[in-house]
């Protein structure tokens, strides 16, 4: 740069700074704290999907500033989930079939100052024996036990997942009922396209123990973003995949997977068993929860991201599958 174009940046500060400024403040709204959830029911039959019939569900919308961003989901049991997004808040759903679910929200733990690190959940599972629970987090790479009542947190930031990416993280953890515990990151570069990195702990990541690497392959093109072990011990992963384009849609499927096969290093894939595409709502499905019932069949449901964005949705689909094997997608 030339001493004259020097000259003439600092005489522009100079006048930048002896020029008298007028600072305009305008003060922030304060937060919307106690504006309800509608729930629109979905105008649409009931669908097959593969092997999972999708029975129907909801539009949600709040003007809430608790509400929206739902990136993970969980079971408490055949009539509550519950829902967390990435601005670390909790969505309670009590379901009651056909009549609109009764919503009530508010912070991770109860927290109205939760740690400004610590509010990126991603993912959730839990414990059905002791009700405790375990959160994924993007950003910070950790993971969070938590009681049954969303209280008492104590954290880990697991070494093996310090390199993960800051915003493509454990964005699936699963418990498994001997125990153990896998946690998916959305996708790893260093591995290879379309490979995530996966970890297999032999107990609760919290208490510090290293655990086996290796690779989960989805389908070309989805990421995992959730995932729950199913009563024979297999684990139900749902991947997303974004299509760019004018209109920018997302599509999702559910793959089934057996956690005997992974081995140390190696890659561990699935089965396709449903996608969701139009006329299902596709949106931006990041939350799966399933639940079994006395027949055999699981109930399952999935919850959108808006991001809070204008042109997506929050929805909740109610679905049912018959995970034995020969079963048809009937209800």
């Amino acid at each position: 740069m030339t001493a004259v174009n020097w000259r003439l940046i600092l005489i522009l500060l100079v006048i930048l700074a002896l020029a008298p400024v007028t600072w305009v403040r305008t003060e922030l709204p304060p937060l919307n704290l106690g504006a309800p959830v509608s729930f629109t029911r979905l105008a649409m039959p009931q669908q097959v999907a593969g092997e999972v019939h999708v029975l129907g569900g909801w539009t949600l919308a709040s003007n809430s500033d608790h509400f929206g961003g739902y990136s993970a989901l969980l079971a408490a049991d055949a009539q509550h989930l519950i829902a967390a997004s990435d601005r670390g808040r909790i969505l309670r759903l009590a379901l009651r079939g056909d009549r609109p679910p009764i919503a009530r929200m508010s912070y991770l733990s109860g927290n109205v100052r939760p740690d400004k690190h610590l509010i990126d959940v991603e993912s959730m599972t839990r414990d059905p024996a002791t009700g405790r629970i375990w959160i994924g987090y993007e950003g910070v790479n950790a993971i969070e036990r938590l009681d049954s009542r969303l209280q008492q947190p104590v954290r880990v930031q697991p070494e093996q997942m310090k390199d993960w990416s800051v915003n493509k993280g454990a964005e699936a953890i699963g418990w498994l009922a001997d125990g153990r515990f896998i946690v998916l990151a959305e996708q790893s570069p260093r591995l290879g396209a379309g490979l995530s990195a996966g970890l297999l702990f032999p107990s609760d990541p919290v208490g510090g123990v290293a655990a086996e690497e290796f690779r989960f392959a989805p389908p070309a093109g989805y990421r995992p973003v959730d995932m729950v072990q199913i009563p024979d011990g297999r684990f139900l992963i749902l991947v997303r995949r974004f299509h760019w384009g004018i209109m920018p849609r997302f599509t999702a499927k559910l793959v089934v997977a057996d956690p005997a096969g992974i081995v140390r290093g190696q890659t561990w894939s699935g089965r396709v068993i449903a996608e969701f595409a139009p006329p299902i709502p596709s949106d931006n499905f990041e939350g799966l929860a399933m639940w079994p019932r006395e027949d055999g069949l699981l109930d399952l449901w999935m919850i959108s991201d808006d991001n809070r964005s204008g042109f997506q949705k929050t929805y909740l689909l109610e679905m049912r599958w018959d995970p034995r094997p020969g079963a048809s997608a009937a209800p």
